[in-house]
């Protein structure tokens, strides 16, 4: 028989919701904002390659440019902060740095460290840009998870959106050939509660064999 013993997981994933209307007198500073990003990192990624990166916008001006290439959604600009996640499909070339800290902080020992730094660039760079890009895409689905709720832990309110120009917000924020944008995140106070939704039953989304 399993047990709860963390229920505090469990309300914060409850409570969490996709909140459209935002306060747009509350702000954030960049150490807040930080702060939740750098704890979000622990989240999982193929052979810890850790291929995310983030732009974060507060500035009033570029966000207004935002929402222009981001189908004139209100919660661009009301929102505190905009949390752009983006892919690195050239995450391997950080993989020494990666490994080699493993190494510093006890994770592993040399040859392990060795070995998992010869077969990602024995993998990773041969693989074609669209297996690496979908590689990306779904650790950013994972931090972007962890991230949303650190930021209902902290009280706050976020929406994920997908439904963006990605080819205008590349060209309007020079990302270098190697990053693409995937999901935008907005994050502040919410000025109205968000809808509720509901789920398909266990029966008709799982099997168990």
């Amino acid at each position: 028989m399993l047990t709860t013993t963390v229920s505090n997981l469990y309300t914060i994933m409850e409570e969490r919701k996709s909140v459209r209307k935002y306060d747009p007198t509350f702000k954030m500073t960049q150490a807040e904002l930080a702060e939740i990003i750098t704890k979000a990192t622990s989240a999982p990624s193929s052979s810890n390659l850790q291929p995310w990166r983030f732009l974060v916008i507060q500035d009033e001006a570029i966000k207004k440019e935002l929402r222009e290439i981001a189908n004139n959604q209100e919660q661009i600009e009301t929102s505190a902060a905009v949390i752009a996640v983006l892919g690195d499909a050239e995450m391997y070339k950080n993989v020494e740095k990666i490994y080699t800290q493993n190494v510093a902080e006890g994770h592993m020992g040399e040859e392990q460290k060795n070995m998992m730094i010869t077969n990602s660039l024995r993998m990773y760079p041969s693989a074609p840009f669209e297996i690496r890009k979908n590689i990306a895409t779904f650790d950013a689905g994972l931090i972007s998870m962890q991230l949303m709720l650190l930021a209902k832990e902290k009280g706050l309110d976020t929406v994920t959106m997908g439904g963006f120009d990605k080819v205008k917000f590349a060209e309007r924020f020079e990302l270098p050939e190697n990053q693409f944008p995937i999901v935008l995140i907005a994050i502040g106070k919410a000025a109205a509660p968000a809808y509720g939704s509901s789920r398909l039953p266990l029966g008709d989304i799982a099997r168990f064999i």
